[in-house]
């Protein structure tokens, strides 16, 4: 049996974890679909739900050519391989050997995928890397040994696929020493929230936080060299408050942001919540294909040092209540309630 409460809240927010309990019927169609089919939402009145594919074919609906819904299973398991194959190999697999190795064809393989983490098999293999390296760096290991014990093949490698917007935005060797030889510009400038301090490197926005000044920026960049903004700051700035005071509109402000991959994937995610609607963090551990890593969401939601700009705002309690934020529930709320209008 469905409890039709719960799987009806489970299609509106495209839960993931709901894949494979049941699926929705959608009689005007006359197609089934996973709770997280990205099509259109019916009405509620053409929705029905059944706990197994077979159950909808025997009232005469087909699957949906868009979700597949009857390969929930396989598509899980074959981006399990995948994942397993590109954690022990010491060199990533190609696409194409990652195909043959979970019998579905490269293309299709690369949807689901990135439909499972949020990446291509190719940017989750980078992203490891990456996250290797940086755990080494933060554990004491030289830069060389770092880079070669995380599987780059060369140091160019590495500092190639940081060009390419890979996550640590600063060297490597600035990471583990506290932001050493970087410089950050920083200011605290008045918005309608309070006071906001914002913080960049020459590749981007680094810090966006709310009464907090020099010393707590000193904490997150110990070793960095700290300068009072200039002209070139003043203008990202002004892009910045622009931002924070309309919160829900789009933005190309650049970041120099780091994480884990983990940490980024749920980063990624917030960035698709839409203006004026929330998730829970369990919609969000759903997404990024990871159900049972709530706490762990949770977590990477709290370690995002630019508010607003990556909205953890947008996160909520499963029952719906505000929860915490880091500036304060009040700011919280006033950010929410600058994108509803």
């Amino acid at each position: 049996m469905v409890d039709d409460t719960i799987a009806w809240q489970a299609m509106a927010n495209r839960d993931r974890s709901f894949d494979g309990k049941f699926v929705t019927g959608v009689l005007s169609t006359g197609i089934y679909c996973r709770p997280s089919c990205a099509a259109r939402h019916p009405k509620r009145e053409n929705v029905r739900f059944f706990a197994r594919p077979e159950q909808a074919e025997a009232i005469g609906l087909r699957a949906c050519l868009r979700c597949s819904p009857k390969d929930v299973g396989r598509d899980e398991a074959a981006v399990k391989t995948a994942i397993d194959a590109i954690r022990m190999a010491e060199k990533a697999p190609t696409l194409g050997e990652l195909g043959e190795l979970t019998s579905y064809s490269p293309t299709h393989l690369q949807r689901i995928f990135k439909r499972e983490t949020g990446l291509s098999p190719a940017a989750y293999a980078r992203a490891l890397r990456m996250e290797r390296a940086k755990d080494a760096l933060n554990a004491g290991v030289s830069v060389t040994e770092a880079i070669y014990d995380a599987g780059y093949g060369s140091a160019s490698r590495f500092y190639e696929e940081q060009k390419m917007g890979q996550k640590m935005g600063m060297k490597p060797s600035a990471w583990k020493n506290g932001g050493a030889g970087v410089t950050v510009r920083w200011a605290n400038v008045a918005t309608s929230l309070g006071m906001m301090m914002v913080a960049a490197t020459d590749k981007g926005i680094c810090c966006l936080s709310f009464n907090e000044g020099e010393e707590e920026l000193r904490q997150r960049f110990p070793k960095a060299d700290l300068l009072a903004g200039d002209d070139a700051f003043a203008k990202l700035l002004t892009q910045v408050v622009a931002q924070v005071e309309t919160p829900g509109r789009p933005h190309n402000i650049p970041l120099d942001v780091q994480g884990t991959a983990f940490q980024e994937a749920v980063w990624q995610e917030l960035r698709k919540i839409p203006e004026g609607e929330t998730r829970s963090y369990a919609d969000i551990a759903a997404a990024i294909g990871k159900p049972k890593a709530v706490r762990a969401v949770g977590s990477a939601n709290g370690a995002n040092n630019v508010a607003v700009l990556i909205p953890c705002h947008r996160v909520v309690r499963s029952d719906g209540t505000t929860g915490g934020y880091a500036y304060g529930l009040e700011i919280k709320q006033s950010l929410l309630e600058k994108e509803m209008k």
